[in-house]
């Protein structure tokens, strides 16, 4: 099988700053190179996009010469931390913006979906949206029209088929966009990380959709996720990104591991800051405590652990909402929890103002190993957007056994202990 995509030395610098603050004059500046012969004297002068340390330079490498080749059939897993350049490297090969330097060599129709409604028409309603987006995807009405069917089928809002998208959830946008994106036989389909808005059935039915359009119509699907667990079902090469770098390029289970066993060895701090502090809600900040009130990483099983968030209300947020999802370092989900599961929702109707919520795990839930905690904030009326606050993998710890005559070789999920009683 030939390559159908093919990424030679592809890098993307960007300006910091405000919009418009000395622009012409570097523009100018480029000019007057350009027509010189010269090299663009600020790619040397941007700087590696670490967003842990504060830089000297108003430009930034989002992406750095950056090579791989994806072939026909293929599933390309993409991961990396926040920032890492997934989100751009997408953009990139989507074409919706250009690269600084280097070249994509692509063959074939492209689909994207890179954000919940993409290429939809807020004002137009889904069954006019699906016929949009399949003749920018270049198929005749006739092509779409075969399709329809099994497009809202899959999608499962055909009672709101005629209804504009912009009434539409962030989940039913979500599913309606992706079903069009998968159903209208693009040769290359990328996805990013919006499919975590989906429930559990529809990110299960998805992820199969995506299995049967690379295996049974061999077809090329890029997939960007936070999901582990997903990322190894589906994938099976990945591109490791750090800082806007490749770091790794290899078999998916290599990849993976190289990637938690990274993250996890660089998490020291049992403590999470936002670097963003301006949205009308917000997780400022987040800890881990023990039983003592200790900020703390290592737990034992015995022991309950307690999660305390900040968060900062500028603006009230209609029907806002949040969800707490705990996961083996693998990406296997142990816990998913929202503010839904006990009534009422502790984040509905908060005052302005700062807020602090404690959230425990209870002793004996966690079996030993190291795990991630995922937090996202979001409004059941779509306010705003698809998120109002998604901070994602904010903390990492680990869970020990010592109390248990088995203790470290239990191997369950769980470290549950269950009594056996004599009853004759």
């Amino acid at each position: 099988m030939g390559n159908v995509i093919q990424v030679e030395s592809l890098s993307k610098q960007y300006r910091l700053g405000t919009i418009g603050t000395g622009t012409l004059a570097h523009d100018l500046n480029r000019w007057w190179h350009t027509v010189r012969g010269k090299e663009d004297p600020y790619l040397k002068i941007g700087e590696e996009n670490d967003r842990s340390r504060k830089g000297s330079s108003d430009y930034v490498w989002a992406l750095r010469d950056i090579n791989f080749n994806v072939k026909e059939g293929e599933v390309l897993g993409i991961i990396g931390k926040n920032g890492a350049g997934k989100s751009t490297l997408l953009k990139l090969l989507s074409r919706t913006t250009s690269p600084t330097t280097g070249s994509i060599k692509m063959k074939g129709r492209i689909a994207s979906l890179l954000e919940v409604g993409t290429g939809f028409h807020p004002e137009l309603s889904g069954r006019n949206n699906i016929y949009l987006n399949g003749a920018i995807l270049g198929m005749t009405r006739q092509e779409v029209k075969h399709k329809f069917d099994e497009i809202v089928d899959f999608s499962g809002i055909e009672r709101y088929v005629d209804t504009p998208v912009k009434r539409y959830s962030s989940g039913m946008y979500v599913r309606l966009a992706f079903a069009v994106a998968a159903h209208l036989e693009p040769d290359i389909l990328i996805v990013d990380e919006v499919l975590a808005v989906g429930d559990a059935e529809f990110q299960k039915k998805a992820i199969g959709k995506m299995q049967d359009v690379s295996k049974g119509e061999n077809r090329t699907v890029l997939f960007v996720s936070h999901n582990m667990g997903a990322v190894k079902e589906l994938c099976n090469r990945g591109l490791l990104l750090e800082n806007g770098c490749v770091k790794f390029l290899g078999d998916i289970n290599d990849v993976v591991n190289r990637y938690l066993h990274d993250s996890f060895n660089n998490t020291s701090n049992p403590v999470y800051f936002a670097t963003q502090t301006n949205k009308d809600f917000q997780l400022v900040s987040a800890y881990l405590q023990n039983e003592s009130g200790v900020l703390a990483q290592d737990y034992e099983c015995e022991s309950d652990i307690f999660l305390f968030l900040k968060c900062c209300v500028r603006n009230r947020i209609p029907g806002l909402y949040g969800y707490v999802t705990i996961t083996k370092s693998d990406g296997t989900i142990l816990i998913e929890s929202d503010t839904f599961d006990i009534l009422p929702n502790t984040l509905d109707n908060l005052n302005l103002g700062e807020h602090i919520f404690r959230i425990i795990i209870p002793r004996r839930t966690l079996s030993i190993g190291e795990y991630v905690v995922y937090i996202n904030f979001t409004s059941s009326y779509n306010f705003g957007g698809f998120n109002v606050d998604s901070p994602g993998e904010i903390l990492k710890f680990y869970v020990n056994d010592t109390a248990t005559k088995r203790g470290n070789t239990r191997r369950s999920q769980l470290s549950t202990i269950l009594k056996w009683e004599s009853v004759i």
